[in-house]
């Protein structure tokens, strides 16, 4: 008997048992699809996270591109992601040749520095019981006497077992060169590859999921952008601030402080940490400064910047936030931690494209009594203004 891919429903729309075998089916592929995605998170979440990544590069180097045929018309697409691709990296070898140097020294010192200083106040914790009790709760990663490997390592973590040999012989970098390479070859042909995804989807499908797979690349574009402005603005805020207060290694503070900020809400920590440490190395009050510095570059950023750049980027619920990077964290690692907005962004915005709009959107905050009626009705005014 000849096996039949077409939809039983599709064959007799008026027979009750091929409604209800159709309803089975879809049930089916629903399960079916979801235990391979989750399979595959198990098995490849590596080589995953590192196609991802490749991705994301492209959609900035395709955004870019963009931009820039918008003011050169006349310049191909292909050209004008190349030129972006060789301005990139002319502006990095230039930074590096420029002040390389002086900002490696800066690295080393403050990681020689932040050594000194976690020894120090590890001794310190030592000689009380309650010190102590931290420091046996503290993962080993952290300076503390747990063993604990669930951040994992970068190298590790990401380029284990993604590119074979390439990234056997070369770990991080080698990693990072492919992603690199795939990003560049991505943002060459994009309608390529985003076809060769829409062979996989049922014809009937596939207008739906190539608007989906536009939406998630125009949304990681957006967010992508208006990350790479809050991670400047914080990081030159970051940098100013301690190299006021005289904080030693300002300038490494303040790189690390906007890179991290890569990273919503966790990583605001993240940076502050180390300056908080150097801050603790010149004295208390020091420290204090360095710790009112960052909660106030914090709101700044989370109630001017963020709302700024939302308007014109993507909104990202901060609940939501979190709990995407302990999940896709704890999943792959700190490569998870890094990509889980981005990723969180993309699936938000499929989902919103996917699904139809509230008609009574403002009753649910009404009904739990986070605005009254006249506050709702003042928005959508707002709003349609």
């Amino acid at each position: 008997m000849p096996i039949s891919f077409t939809d039983p429903a599709e064959q007799d729309e008026q027979d009750p048992r091929a409604r209800e075998i159709a309803r089975i089916v879809a049930l089916l592929r629903i399960v079916i699809t979801v235990t391979l995605v989750l399979l595959a998170i198990w098995l490849i979440g590596d080589v995953l996270a590192v196609i991802f990544a490749s991705a994301l590069m492209a959609v900035v180097l395709h955004g870019l591109a963009r931009l820039l045929r918008r003011h050169l018309k006349f310049v191909p697409y292909a050209a004008a992601v190349s030129i972006v691709a060789v301005v990139i990296f002319a502006a990095i070898v230039a930074l590096v040749w420029s002040s390389g140097p002086a900002i490696g020294d800066q690295f080393i010192r403050l990681k020689a520095a932040l050594i000194a200083q976690s020894g120090d106040i590890r001794g310190r914790l030592s000689q009380s019981t309650v010190g102590q009790m931290v420091l046996d709760h503290l993962p080993s990663t952290l300076g503390g006497n747990a063993n604990s490997n669930a951040l994992g390592s970068f190298g590790s973590g990401l380029a284990g077992s993604v590119t074979g040999l390439l990234s056997g012989a070369f770990g991080l970098l080698g990693t990072i060169l492919v992603i690199l390479i795939a990003g560049l070859y991505f943002a060459l042909s994009p309608a390529l590859y985003i076809d060769g995804v829409l062979r996989i989807v049922p014809p009937k499908h596939r207008g739906a999921a190539r608007e989906l797979l536009l939406t998630a690349g125009s949304t990681l574009w957006a967010w992508t952008a208006g990350q790479a402005l809050d991670m400047l603005v914080v990081g030159i805020l970051s940098g100013l601030g301690l190299y006021m207060i005289g904080v030693p290694l300002a300038l490494a503070l303040g790189v690390v402080a906007g890179l991290m900020n890569f990273i919503p809400y966790i990583g605001a920590i993240m940076g502050a940490v180390p300056a908080i440490l150097l801050g603790l190395s010149l004295g208390t009050h020091e420290a204090l400064f360095v710790a009112i510095l960052y909660v106030t570059i914090q709101f700044f950023e989370g109630n001017v910047l963020a709302p700024f750049i939302q308007r014109r980027a993507v909104h990202m619920p901060p609940a939501l936030a979190i709990l995407s990077q302990t999940v896709f964290g704890s999943i792959l690692g700190i490569p998870g931690l890094i990509l889980a907005s981005p990723i969180t962004a993309a699936l938000l915005a499929m989902g919103d494209k996917a699904t139809a709009p509230l008609e009574d959107a403002g009753r649910t905050q009404i009904d739990v009594g986070e605005l009254s009626e006249e506050e709702v009705k003042e928005a959508r005014k707002r709003k349609e203004d």
